[in-house]
């Protein structure tokens, strides 16, 4: 391909989704007097964790979402998170529940994730949440995957008899972005550390997610002519999983990190809390 793979702007297309967001949040706010709410919660003071939830709380205020933040102790216990989660499941008011991720090496997140409501499971990380990807059903999609769906549906990419090949394994992102994929009729092979050959299979992709947590870590050779090519991938310094310069000169359509799946994730994240609002007040 020539160098000019078309960029898959993330950027631009998030901003369109919050301002949806924002006007059906300020509407179903009018009709029936509560603001869709979004309760974060934060254990210990890791400065990236810190980061990230500061901005999703800035995101659900210019949409005009509510947010309310529950700042833990690093030595918080499992049972102590689970309690505080179940709570949070419990109050009429909360609409949204986000646990940010990671809690800790002494947390089982299995578990808390677990303590989410189904109906409050606006990031997609249950297993209800996954089972109803898997299967086709109603629910919340893990926010990424989510975003990464919208991202391919806004430029018209067909996955229907593509090949679909998904580096990374992880319960949040690789697995259920392959099940969204195979939902849509794409063939997915999944690929991790322990493949062998990784080459061989990547550059037969048509589509080709990196989900690995290793920067630049997927090159020009990994790369099918013509590809579209999906970077999930957030490293220190802004660096993607696709060594970006090598590989726009093979795709036909490329995300930039930044500016590409991140602020998809964001956006699919303040959708789906207006929805899970819409629900729960029987007003959708």
């Amino acid at each position: 391909m020539s160098p000019e793979a078309r960029l898959m702007d993330g950027s631009a297309l998030a901003r369109g989704l919050v301002e949806q967001a924002a006007r059906r949040g300020a509407d179903l706010t009018e009709r029936t007097g509560t603001a869709p709410c979004l309760a974060t919660v934060l254990v210990g003071d890791d400065p990236a964790s810190v980061t990230y939830v500061r901005m999703k709380r800035n995101r659900c205020a210019k949409a005009g979402i509510l947010s309310r933040h529950v700042a833990l102790p690093a030595a918080t216990t499992t049972a102590e998170l689970v309690d505080t989660i179940t709570a949070l499941s419990n109050d009429p008011a909360v609409h949204g529940i986000l646990l940010q991720h990671p809690a800790g090496p002494h947390i089982d997140e299995r578990a808390a994730f677990e303590a989410i409501a189904p109906e409050k499971d606006v990031d997609g990380v249950t297993c209800h949440s996954f089972a109803a990807m898997s299967f086709g059903l109603d629910g919340f999609a893990s926010c990424t995957p989510g975003g990464i769906l919208r991202l391919l549906d806004h430029y018209d990419v067909d996955l229907a008899g593509k090949h679909a090949v998904v580096v990374g394994r992880s319960a949040i992102l690789g697995k259920p972005v392959g099940m969204l994929l195979l939902g849509r009729n794409a063939t997915v092979t999944y690929c991790h550390s322990r493949t062998t050959d990784l080459v061989s299979l990547t550059k037969e992709a048509d589509v080709l997610i990196a989900a690995v947590g290793r920067p630049r870590f997927l090159g020009a050779a990994h790369i099918k002519p013509g590809a579209v090519v999906i970077d999930a991938g957030s490293n220190p310094g802004n660096v993607g999983d696709v060594d970006f310069d090598a590989a726009r000169t093979r795709a036909a359509l490329i995300t930039p990190v930044p500016g590409g799946v991140g602020p998809m994730t964001i956006a699919t994240l303040l959708t789906q809390t207006v929805d899970a609002a819409a629900a729960q007040l029987n007003a959708g």
